[in-house]
């Protein structure tokens, strides 16, 4: 019966040149042989069938849920998801991912009527403390399996077993999936462009009319001061064509430089170039690790992959940059490839790759405001299979991939004035549709980094609650919200020893990496994303948002708390809303390329007490940091982040160091002589802000390059734009005079005046 089901469905999915899903639910043991007999009833070529699961022993392909990201840019006949032992939203996308046209994803499920209530490994990542497994829900699972009992194209079987004295029961066809579609219609013709100077070889590869236009406009990349902005959904051979295009590139002789995520995301990118090099017969890459990275022509061209953070440096000048999977990337980074002498942004719109709208917002105005003559291209016709494919709008609609906040039009012109607050409870969530598909949309608007897991999350994390603004009926901003500390002695020793305990950002980084064993206790309500409406940014809807949350868990909790990549905005944004500096990492985070920053704001008298002893801290490693670790940290960074800082200092130097700070800023004297006493000075007047210290923001980027960062003169002042040397050395004498009248003893001020009377 399973056998010829699958026929059936593989037929028809061949036929219609779409994609099939059956569900084999039941005991695990009955689904995995009901899995095997559809697969050798289908004839599937065993080489293209993998099986995503955390046993072994399959004599087919077998990728562990954790590592699935291994199916990214692979096509497979047949996927078979085992989701009984650790069932992973973020494989799910990835399997579903890797069928083919004609293919087959198949699900082995516990019986859908009890799935939701059952606890796996995925659940216990979610019983983060003080939360324990039975306080993990199954919402997620609840929707998920409505979805399979009611979406076209997915054929459901129970196995059986599952039960106690169904052991014996034959399986039962529940839904057969059939959805008798038309035959299959040819792709579009792609030909190749009159204009083109492309080899024709790299456009006979071409599948779709859209992909022709796409590797067109890439083209333009072997000019100077050109831009490519290429998207698609998912399916629609984007990297394919970025691919063909860096290969075409190559044989030219050009170096093209690719990035995205992760080298897995640019799979596809290589792939494709390697075919172009190939066929033009000047391929010369090794096959070692680090070659698979590079493609080289003999003639000197070559495509090379750097990850994100070392690609934006553009090392060793290419010709050409390609950023795949843009939108996964965050906007600050992303400027900084416009260094390039031309660039390609190729970004899929719908999908867990990211979504992101900081670039279809925020990024592409930048582009549009640069000296970048820009084309843009989007890809629509999917080429690994058709449109109308059940099993695309199954996967968009079961994790929310098409997600996406109200339409502009239905808020604009909202004001702080006309929202109310209101909480979102799962069970309002799962209830409305809209509701949840606008929330989780901003979400994955506002953040480069939301994937179906986070929706697994939203809905079923014990830790976790949401709350939201919202217009009438339309949600204009979310906060995304996590319960933290209040840990026993037992579990803060343990944290205090190095064991990592999940979901407990901020008490881990101040107990494991900043030695606070008591940091852990308070308890601590942590914002892990905030987004507001892009039609409505900058109207104060964000802070307005943070203070209801205030209101409402003020007196529920010690402190309130946030982390984020640090962007001198961002600091700003949160220092306004009330929150201090008490962290800044040594290190950039791989996917952002910021260092990140964690901010506390009080709310009762350990919170007032974690952050006084945990500012000071800040205080006395920044001023050493500064200078080591630090040294290559933006200047507006740095200064955003000790502005923050609660922690005050006293300026108490020697006679002798005022003696030479004095000569310094107005004397003859040089700064090298005391540059401890100028540090103590320059960190002094950054605390806290400027307060009644004047400086301007060039005079204080002048005080953190060259007095905290310790770096030369010369690099400080081509930075800052001073003439000369010698006109930036004199405007760090001129920056101190303030500091001299804030802080100088009666000797410095007496010192000062003999030099200025003279």
């Amino acid at each position: 019966m399973i056998a010829a089901l699958a026929g059936d469905l593989k037929r028809e999915a061949e036929r219609a040149n779409q994609r099939r899903l059956l569900v084999l639910a039941g005991d695990r043991d009955r689904g995995v042989e009901a899995a095997y007999d559809a697969i050798e009833a289908v004839d599937a070529d065993e080489g293209r069938v993998s099986i995503v699961s955390t046993r072994e022993g399959f004599r087919f392909d077998r990728v562990a849920p954790r590592s699935a990201d291994e199916l990214l840019g692979r096509t497979r006949e047949v996927v078979v998801l085992d989701c009984h032992d650790r069932f992973v939203p973020n494989a799910l996308g990835r399997a579903a991912g890797a069928v083919d046209g004609g293919g087959l994803l198949v699900l082995l499920t516990p019986t859908l009527d009890d799935w939701p209530d059952r606890r796996d490994g995925f659940d216990e990542s979610l019983a983060v403390p003080p939360f324990a497994l039975a306080d993990v829900t199954g919402r997620f699972r609840e929707r998920l399996v409505e979805t399979i009992r009611t979406h076209p194209g997915v054929a459901v079987v129970d196995v059986g077993g599952a039960k106690r004295g169904s052991r014996g029961r034959r399986p039962t066809i529940e839904r057969d999936g059939l959805t008798d579609p038309p035959p299959s219609r040819s792709r579009s013709s792609p030909g190749r462009p009159a204009t083109a100077t492309f080899p024709g070889t790299v456009y006979d590869t071409c599948l779709t009319a859209d992909q022709s236009r796409a590797v067109r406009a890439l083209e333009s990349l072997a000019t100077p001061g050109s831009a490519v902005v290429v998207e698609s959904d998912r399916g629609r051979g984007k990297s394919s064509a970025a691919g063909l295009a860096a290969g075409a590139l190559a044989l030219a002789g050009r170096d093209v430089l690719v990035t995205a995520p992760a080298f897995r995301n640019a799979a596809e990118v290589f792939a494709r170039a390697r075919e172009v090099v190939g066929a033009g017969g000047s391929g010369v890459g090794g096959t070692n690790s680090e070659d698979d990275r590079t493609v080289r022509v003999a003639g000197g061209g070559r495509v090379r992959f750097l990850p994100p953070v070392v690609a934006a440096e553009l090392p060793d000048d290419p010709d050409c940059a390609i950023v795949d999977e843009a939108a996964a990337l965050p906007v600050r980074l992303l400027e900084r490839f416009l260094a390039a002498p031309a660039v390609a942004f190729c970004t899929t719109v719908h999908g867990y790759e990211g979504a992101g709208r900081g670039f279809s917002v925020r990024f592409r105005d930048r582009l549009a405001e640069s000296e970048f003559a820009v084309r843009d291209v989007r890809l629509d016709e999917p080429i690994r299979y058709a449109r109308d494919d059940p099993v695309e709008s199954w996967v968009a609609r079961a994790l929310l991939l098409d997600a996406r906040p109200a339409v502009p039009e239905a808020v604009a012109g909202t004001t702080v004035a006309e929202v109310d607050y209101r909480a979102l409870p799962p069970d309002d969530l799962i209830a409305d549709e809209t509701l949840l598909g606008e929330a989780f949309g901003l979400l994955v608007a506002a953040h480069y980094r939301t994937e179906p897991n986070d929706l697994a999350r939203l809905l079923d994390a014990p830790n976790l609650v949401a709350r939201a603004l919202v217009a009438g009926d339309r949600v204009v901003a979310v906060a995304l919200l996590a319960r933290e500390g209040g840990l026993d002695p037992e579990t803060r020793r343990g944290m205090y020893e190095g064991e990592r305990v999940r979901g407990n950002m901020v008490p881990d980084v101040l107990t494991s990496q900043l030695r606070d064993e008591a940091a852990a206790e308070p308890r601590g309500l942590r914002t892990v994303r905030i987004a507001v409406h892009h039609a409505l940014r900058g109207h104060g809807i964000g802070s307005r948002l943070l203070e209801e949350v205030r209101d409402e868990f003020g007196e529920e909790v010690d402190y309130l708390s946030v982390g984020f990549g640090a962007t001198p905005r961002l600091l700003r944004f949160w220092r306004r809303a009330g929150y201090r500096s008490v962290h800044l990492s040594t290190t950039r985070n791989d996917a952002s390329g910021e260092h990140s920053a964690i901010m506390l704001r009080p709310e009762g008298d350990a919170g007032r007490a974690l952050l006084d002893r945990h500012a000071v801290a800040f205080r006395d490693r920044e001023r050493d940091a500064l200078s080591d670790a630090h040294r290559d940290v933006d200047a507006d960074v740095v200064r955003g982040a000790l502005a923050a800082c609660p922690a005050s200092v006293s300026v108490d130097l020697t006679p002798h160091e005022w003696r030479a700070v004095i000569a310094a800023s107005v004397g003859p004297g040089m700064y090298d002589v005391a540059p401890g006493a100028f540090r103590d000075l320059a960190v002094a007047t950054l605390l806290g802000g400027t307060g009644n210290v004047a400086l301007d923001d060039r005079e204080e980027r002048l005080l953190v390059r060259k007095v905290l960062q310790g770096r030369p003169w010369e690099s400080v002042a081509d930075e800052l734009d001073y003439v000369s040397t010698a006109a930036c050395m004199r405007a760090l004498g001129s920056a101190v005079e303030p500091l001299v009248e804030r802080y100088g003893t009666d000797l410095a001020l007496a010192e000062r005046d003999r030099f200025l009377d003279r």
